[in-house]
């Protein structure tokens, strides 16, 4: 049986038997990604081009834009080129450098939607403490925190992921690598170290989710409090789209959910 000294590559989960599919889900994985990079590269491009638009919330905004655009291309370049050149491996450091990137941009996804509901709780609960909880310098540390706890939640699943003994082959299910799938190869009960790390992740997950649903439960109670109906308007128009982008985040994130991965 292989060990993980021995194992140079892993076989990914192969998304057609014919060449014809093959080259529709290249086709339709170019599209998608021709996609996120106009609409990310747009955002970015307006934001750092209007001075108008420098503002707290803009700014994570354009965080979030370099993130997406962080993720989507850990996992899209890859399948594009496996569909394209009818193949299925990935070497081993691809595949630990794919797992650090992919999950290094998620996180840090998230972690900057958690900071962006508290941009609007106070814009709207607090308005004449704004400027002074969100100046340019605590943005700045707000989004440097983000990015740097992506960062280590990163690199301790990674870590502790590729230190573990292999033994039941090479091939992954899935057509990208993704630690419960790497895990499912282990050969010993040290993978229960990284289930504990990832329930430890599920629940920062989920505290950073809780704190989004309490401030706009806030916000919500401030906006029905407003006498006027064009004060309404204004804040659920600042709001709308940060709650539009969470609930896609999540909604996908439970869909794509590798729950399957864990039986062994």
């Amino acid at each position: 049986m292989p060990n993980s000294s021995s194992i140079t590559q892993f076989l990914l989960l192969a998304f057609a038997d014919t060449r014809e599919l093959q080259l529709l889900h290249f086709a339709l994985f170019l599209g998608i990604y021709l996609a996120a990079l106009l609409g990310n590269g747009l955002i970015l491009t307006v934001i750092a081009c209007d001075h108008r638009l420098h503002t707290p919330m803009y700014f994570f905004l354009l965080n979030l834009a370099l993130l997406d655009l962080g993720s989507i291309s850990t996992i899209l370049p890859k399948a594009m080129a496996n569909a394209l050149w009818d193949t299925r491996a990935i070497s081993y450091a691809g595949c630990a450098a794919q797992v650090f990137s992919f999950i290094f941009f998620i996180a840090a996804e998230f972690y900057v939607l958690t900071v962006m509901a508290y941009d609007r709780y106070v814009a709207i609960c607090k308005p004449l403490n704004y400027g002074s909880l969100l100046g340019s310098r605590a943005c700045a540390q707000m989004a440097a925190a983000a990015w740097g706890s992506g960062f280590l939640t990163a690199l301790l699943h990674t870590v502790n992921t590729f230190s573990l003994p292999l033994c039941q082959g090479n091939v992954l299910d899935q057509f990208f690598c993704e630690i419960p799938h790497v895990l499912k190869l282990s050969c010993s009960d040290a993978y229960l170290r990284e289930a504990g790390l990832i329930t430890f992740s599920f629940c920062v997950g989920t505290g950073c989710f809780v704190f989004i649903v309490l401030s706009y439960v806030q916000i919500l109670r401030t906006v029905l409090r407003m006498p006027s109906e064009q004060g309404w308007h204004k804040a659920f128009s600042t709001c709308l789209p940060h709650l539009a982008v969470v609930s896609l985040f999540v909604s996908t994130g439970t869909r794509i959910a590798p729950v399957d991965g864990w039986t062994r």
